[in-house]
């Protein structure tokens, strides 16, 4: 059965999406931005705050439904410049053990919202 998914420890949703939906047992993430939920204020000045702050509302969401990192199944992370993957991907890991993390693809794409340089989306399951 869906459930719609809200927590104020994560942005709220920019359009007309939900920050979460749980189906049964599965958790789909909608793509979070860095947002502070607590100011609303966008953090861009660096990208590895931005990854972190991304990172912390996923954290959220997950921790709603009694889940964390480990739960997570597929991650998908649009980045706007492949030359910060190796640091997006640095933060994206210190939150994952290496035996238990997710599949994952990341896409360079052209523009985000509200022009940030990096989204992320996950599934997770109990």
């Amino acid at each position: 059965m869906k459930k719609i998914i809200l927590t104020k420890n994560a942005p709220s949703a920019i359009g007309p999406y939900n920050q979460a939906v749980l189906n049964d047992n599965i958790l789909y993430t909608s793509g979070q931005i860095a947002i502070d939920p607590v100011n609303g204020n966008l953090i861009t000045a660096d990208i590895r705050k931005e990854t972190k702050q991304v990172m912390e509302n996923l954290k959220a969401l997950l921790e709603v439904v009694e889940m964390d990192f480990s739960n997570v199944l597929k991650a998908t992370i649009f980045i706007s410049d492949m030359d910060n993957y190796s640091i997006i991907n640095e933060i994206y890991a210190s939150y994952f053990e290496e035996k238990s993390a997710p599949a994952r693809e990341t896409v360079e794409v052209s523009r985000l919202p509200k022009s940030v340089r990096i989204e992320i989306s996950m599934i997770a399951a109990l």
